[in-house]
């Protein structure tokens, strides 16, 4: 190994150990856990950060989970680099549902169309994760559909209003009939 390649593996290292990635939902930072400790152990200013970070996204629908990082200075500094919502939160939102499937591959949590993916897909092109890696926009809406699939989220070429308020009311009764199923299981159980 040379000298120079020695030389760069050493600065990657220490580059890594002070970046600090995380979520945090927009204009909700606060000095407890999880942010504050990880903060604290690099002798950040916590209420300074949070100050900071609710002021950088105090334009932003408050909630909203947008990834992080926080680049620690040697003097007890910091840069703060805020990325786009992630792709579940979009996914999500555009779906109309709360939380993805439980059984992923077994039930389905929500539908999106393939103008949603794409539209998703144009604002994350733009997000540094992507761009890093030169990916065409086609590969970013690959990627997409393999979250949603993970999600729980069927990706279809056209979806009526219509059509998908009944699937989220036969999806509605699903859930009741088996969180009953399941109660009545253990009340069984019980007795035995």
């Amino acid at each position: 190994m040379s000298k120079i390649s020695k030389a760069a593996k050493t600065v990657r290292k220490a580059d890594v150990g002070n970046v600090i990635r995380a979520i945090v939902r927009a204009g909700q930072a606060a000095p407890g856990p999880p942010l504050g400790p990880v903060l604290g152990q690099r002798g950040i200013p916590i209420g300074q950060f949070c100050k900071d970070f609710n002021e950088k996204t105090k334009d932003i629908k408050e909630g909203i989970p947008l990834p992080i990082k926080v680049f620690v200075k040697p003097d007890r500094t910091y840069d703060l680099k805020i990325n786009q919502p992630t792709v579940s939160y979009f996914l999500k939102a555009a779906a109309g549902i709360e939380r993805g499937a439980g059984k992923t591959g077994h039930e389905v949590a929500g539908m999106v169309t393939v103008k949603h993916v794409y539209e998703i897909a144009r604002v994350k092109a733009q997000d540094e994760s992507f761009a890093l890696q030169n990916m065409s926009l086609e590969n970013v809406v690959r990627c997409i559909i393999g979250s949603a699939r993970s999600l729980g989220i069927r990706v279809v070429n056209d979806l009526s209003a219509e059509e998908y308020q009944r699937f989220l009311q036969e999806r509605e009764e699903k859930r009741r009939s088996d969180e009953a199923a399941a109660a009545e299981e253990l009340t069984s159980g019980k007795k035995k």
